[in-house]
């Protein structure tokens, strides 16, 4: 219900003269690509043209299967453009961009370059919003003047979040759990050799793979080495940001396909990667996370009908975590429920502060007036430049020191 309702709201947006500015909230899984392509679906049909900007090659080339599949039919030509893409492959789909042959265009950062040019840009997806930085949201602001903008997260950044509290931009939020899906068990607890081997054995038994995720490339082949000799029957594999496309692709293949078990990576595997069998994931040193990074880390796993399981591990010396870092972690304790991410974000909004919404500070502390007063007059601000009505404060109580 929350998926078509989603749709139908873009689809008034769209009609509408003023460009759309929407974000689409909803847990990993929760089916924000499907409303994504109808969108596409309604831009293509009036001869203009979709750029759907995504933070991964590995999303990329996801994107670009799905994509492809479902508008074959409709004679509509996509594209990819990122790093995978040989000099001649790329200038032939700036070409077609540019002259128009190409309908829908699924990129990374490289789709923000200045020799990126349209011939009918008329809706613009920026796809895992929290992953893209200051600078490309600037290039995003200028490349989407006048276009259609459509932005979709499981956890948007503070700024995002209250813009969209404040009525800046209108929300969509799709908390409906796909039919059979099942919550992940979340644990919090210290590394030990034996419980990671009971973990990991655990999930072999019953024919599940494990990802073991330590954001360090320098250290992957030494935890690796490790996790062989601590578990023999592993079929180890390695994926991390740094390796060349082919062997990126080549790792990734191989633990879809089965021929390895446990995939030792970095935050590559962060976003939309999707991977049915793999239901156990392992998060070393969890403590140096963000809240929102956890849990879209802890969305790689349970998609399906089996049961997902998550574990942050922390040093032995837990007890010296920092006040936010303890914050972050009882936060995964407790929001664990599907639809948890609208929740979680509101929690990232409370711990980190709304920052600067007008500025490039993503982050930031209102202690001055407190986020409530902070809120009520940037509301009035904005209905005084809207021409609207403006609620001035009332019953302020003065209180003697």
């Amino acid at each position: 219900p929350d998926q078509e309702a989603a749709f139908d709201a873009i689809a008034h947006d769209l009609a509408q003269s003023q460009p759309m500015d929407r974000l689409v909230c909803g847990d990993v899984g929760f089916g924000k690509t499907e409303v994504a392509m109808r969108a596409a679906f309604t831009a293509v049909a009036a001869g203009q043209q979709v750029a759907i900007l995504v933070p991964t090659t590995v999303l990329c080339q996801q994107h670009l299967r799905s994509f492809r599949d479902r508008f074959e039919a409709m004679g509509a030509q996509v594209a990819g453009l990122s790093r995978l893409n040989t000099t001649q492959e790329t200038q032939a789909v700036l070409d077609g961009l540019s002259k128009g042959s190409v309908d829908v265009v699924i990129g990374t950062h490289k789709l923000l370059g200045r020799q990126v040019r349209f011939k009918a840009l008329s809706l613009l997806v920026v796809d895992e919003e929290q992953r893209f930085g200051v600078g490309h949201k600037e290039r995003i602001k200028e490349l989407c003047q006048g276009v259609n903008v459509l932005t979709m997260t499981a956890t948007p950044i503070p700024r995002t979040m209250q813009l969209a509290m404040l009525g800046v931009r209108k929300l969509s939020t799709i908390s409906t759990p796909p039919a059979a899906r099942r919550a992940v068990r979340t644990t919090v607890c210290r590394y030990e050799e034996q419980m990671v081997r009971e973990v990991i054995l655990r999930e072999f038994e019953r024919g599940g793979q494990v990802f073991f995720l330590h954001n360090k490339v320098q250290d992957l082949e030494a935890v690796s080495a490790h996790l062989g000799q601590l578990i023999p029957e592993a079929k180890i594999g390695i994926a991390h940001g740094q390796m060349s496309a082919d062997q990126a692709d080549g790792a990734m293949i191989r633990f879809i396909r089965g021929e390895t078990n446990l995939l030792v990576c970095t935050t590559i595997i962060e976003s939309g990667l999707d991977i049915p069998n793999a239901n156990t994931i392992l998060v070393h040193r969890a403590d140096r996370f963000g809240l929102a990074q956890l849990h879209q880390i802890r969305g790689r796993v349970g998609r399906r009908r089996e049961r997902g399981y998550c574990y942050l591990l922390l040093r032995h010396d837990e007890d010296h975590l920092s006040v936010d870092a303890q914050r972050r972690l009882e936060a995964l304790r407790r929001f664990t429920e599907l639809g948890a991410g609208i929740r979680i974000a509101r929690e990232d909004l409370d711990l980190r502060g709304a920052g600067n919404l007008i500025g490039s500070d993503q982050s930031g502390h209102i202690e001055a007036v407190g986020i409530d007063l902070y809120s009520e007059l940037l509301r009035e601000a904005i209905a005084r430049v809207k021409g609207g009505q403006i609620n001035t404060l009332a019953n302020v109580e003065i209180k003697p020191g």
